[in-house]
């Protein structure tokens, strides 16, 4: 017996856990045509109840700012017009993407005569479980639909209004389109044992989980998860800037990769300049943090560039500030910057400036993060940015999925193998 049926939140889980399954089943063999509908409803009913949601959203914010949240943790809860439309669009651009179910991965024939397809299929059911931002709703139910998996949606209290709000259209699209409202559940309470049941004891129900938040939910979900889980723990990412970068390149690049959306995993968190640079490239680009507000914690090198940078500690080139701050170190050329991420990276993001082809491929080749660039910001990790329509994070994982997680990686696949009467010999 399941030691949380006697609570009322165990009866809720079990309630919302039923509903996935008869769901999943409906929703797995939905056609591409009516998924699109459902979503083409929602992005219409997310922009027609805008106000709706800002309203939901400003008491949120009100009751956050009451609490004490932080600046980064109140930028990714906040919504405006902007946000509201963007997530409007996500949706519709989810609905155009292709539909993963049923596309044939790859075919061959054996000698026998066997016919052997992989073909894609939905997970099933997942679980989300994530913090603050209320867009990952949307997000994440849209993709969840559109790959043919039911979704039961945890998000944190500090949202919960605007969550429901943005669920409220995610479900008026799936009404439209005749499909079943459970395909896309919200669990309705902020009570944290809700968090506990869905690690724990919904294992006849759950596929797989998706922690989106912070170090201490990631390392919870993935320390009491009895399903497997694909999420990251730390988005500590980097940016080098290699003797032969283009100095002004390396300025822009390095300023809207710390300071375009600080709070996001793909946000830089550590500058690493060429000592071969230093002469050239040092002033320029740590100036140009500063100056926008950030704060710097360098090594003595980059320390002696302004006095206004702090001294960075042995912790810093391990820390996701996920705020207006970054460590900054001179490094031994781009071997030395391949080692100083090996050390205290984690494989979420990293970027190399250089005009050397050579040098960006040995950049590329080596370093072993989930998603490596060369000229261009750390903030392009991100499964919109990537053509994939959106993304419900990005795993650092090396099973399944890593790197953007989009339709494709919230799938399966299965073999279809088609004979004429052969047996084994």
């Amino acid at each position: 017996m399941n030691p949380h049926n006697d609570s009322a939140v165990g009866d809720l889980m079990e309630h919302l856990g039923r509903g996935a399954l008869r769901a999943a089943a409906v929703l797995a063999q939905a056609t591409t045509a009516r998924k699109n509908d459902a979503l083409t409803h929602a992005a219409a009913a997310i922009r027609a109840h805008r106000a709706r949601i800002l309203e939901a959203n400003a008491h949120d914010l009100a009751a956050a700012r009451a609490a004490g949240l932080g600046a980064a943790l109140l930028d990714r809860l906040a919504l405006d017009e902007g946000r509201i439309e963007a997530m409007a669009d996500g949706v519709a651009a989810i609905a155009a993407l292709p539909d993963p179910v049923g596309s044939v991965a790859a075919e061959w024939q054996r000698p026998n005569g066997l016919r052997i397809q992989r073909v894609r299929v939905p997970l099933g059911v997942i679980g989300i479980i994530y913090e603050s931002r209320p867009n990952v709703t949307a997000d994440a139910g849209a993709l969840c639909l559109k790959a043919g998996n039911a979704v039961i949606l945890r998000g944190g209290s500090e949202s919960q209004r605007s969550n429901a709000a943005v669920h409220e259209c995610l479900t008026e699209g799936l009404r439209a389109a005749g499909l079943p409202a459970e395909c896309i559940q919200l669990v309705p309470t902020p009570d944290r044992a809700a968090v506990g049941y869905l690690l724990a004891g919904m294992t006849e129900y759950l596929d797989v989980i998706v922690p989106r938040g912070g170090r201490s939910l990631v390392e919870r979900v993935q320390k009491e998860a009895r399903v497997p889980v694909i999420g990251h723990l730390d988005g500590n990412c980097h940016v080098y800037v290699d003797r032969d970068a283009d100095v002004r390149m390396a300025e822009t690049i390095a300023l809207n990769a710390k300071m375009r959306r600080t709070g996001i995993c793909g946000a830089a968190e550590t500058l690493l300049i060429d000592q071969a640079c230093v002469a050239t490239h040092m002033v320029p680009v740590v100036r140009t943090l500063l100056d926008a507000g950030c704060e710097v914690r360098g090594d003595a090198t980059i320390q002696s560039a302004d006095a206004r940078v702090r001294p960075a500690s042995e912790d810093d080139w391990y820390t996701e500030y996920l705020d207006a701050i970054i460590a900054a170190r001179v490094v031994d050329g781009v071997d030395g910057a391949i080692e100083h991420i090996a050390r205290y990276g984690s494989a979420h993001t990293e970027s190399i400036v250089t005009e050397n082809e050579a040098t960006a491929e040995r950049f590329l080749q080596r370093v072993d993060s989930a998603i490596v660039l060369h000229n261009a910001s750390t903030q392009f990790a991100d499964g919109g940015e990537f053509g994939m329509g959106a993304e419900i994070g990005i795993s650092t994982d090396r099973f399944h999925a890593r790197g953007p997680v989009g339709l494709e990686q919230l799938t399966s696949y299965k073999y279809v193998v088609r004979g004429a009467g052969q047996i084994r010999p």
